[in-house]
């Protein structure tokens, strides 16, 4: 693991795009097969997505190539919702990128046999050959995706219940009335994440402080469950100052002298 310590949400996001353009970019100039990609929601990859779309529309890069599948998606909330996943990859992303309809793959929380939506996730994801890179975004516990605290760390797609606290953070996409954010959700699991060649979080914000010490400096441990990136061989985290301020001096020092050496 290591991170990416950018002054500010705004330059951590712009980092993740031209990092994922790059090696989407870099497989299409080596392979015609297809460069997989898996993507969250929530209000931390919106800049991210706006300098995705900005670039297709530059013609840095295209997604023609481009397979995505959706870590998440609620259950019992209507496609069309403006709160559902569906909606808003296709507002923050789809509808402004040349990625075709069919390479697109979000879980259909209204499908009338869950698990096996869950099981047939799985299987599209290796029949595609698995995640070359799987952006994500981490809560204020230290979940990934909806994989709560307690989750294992060798989940894999499956329906899951949502905690309170998950729920009250969400709520403010709802008007902020909890009642209104659904129980349950379909989400990938860890495993399904750290199985990707690369994995790619984004951190922002004081709020996610805690969860980054934990992450980087506390155990593995299915209490957090981003701490899996412990032992991904490719796993970063991409943070503004204010997220890591929970994390030691040397830890810090630590990171930023990695990341000026790379860029040597």
């Amino acid at each position: 693991m290591k991170l990416i310590i950018k002054e500010n949400s705004a330059n951590g996001s712009l980092w993740a795009a031209r990092h994922i353009a790059e090696k989407i970019n870099a497989k299409a100039k080596v392979s015609d097969k297809p460069f997989v990609l898996g993507l969250c929601t929530g209000s931390t990859p919106i800049e991210t997505y706006a300098e995705l779309a900005r670039m297709v529309k530059a013609g840095e890069v295209s997604f023609k190539n481009v397979i995505s599948f959706n870590m998440d998606e609620y259950v019992g909330l209507p496609e069309s919702h403006p709160e559902s996943y569906h909606s808003f990859m296709h507002k923050n992303l789809f509808d402004h990128i040349d990625e075709p309809a069919e390479n697109i793959h979000i879980l259909n929380g209204n499908a009338p046999d869950l698990d096996a939506e869950c099981e047939a996730y799985e299987k599209a994801i290796a029949a595609a050959g698995g995640f070359d890179l799987f952006l994500g975004g981490i809560g204020e516990d230290g979940h990934i995706a909806f994989n709560e605290p307690f989750s294992p760390l060798t989940s894999r797609t499956r329906v899951v219940t949502l905690t309170e606290d998950t729920r009250i953070v969400n709520s403010r996409f709802f008007g902020g009335d909890m009642n209104l954010v659904p129980k349950q959700a379909l989400s990938v699991g860890v495993a399904t994440v750290t199985d990707s060649k690369e994995v790619v979080i984004l951190a922002f914000g004081p709020k996610k402080a805690r969860a980054i010490h934990d992450a980087v400096e506390g155990a593995y441990s299915h209490m957090c469950t981003v701490s899996a990136l412990q032992n991904h061989q490719n796993g970063i985290i991409v943070c503004d100052e204010a997220a890591v301020g929970e994390i030691k001096v040397n830890s810090y020092k630590y990171f930023k002298a990695v990341e000026l050496a790379e860029k040597l």
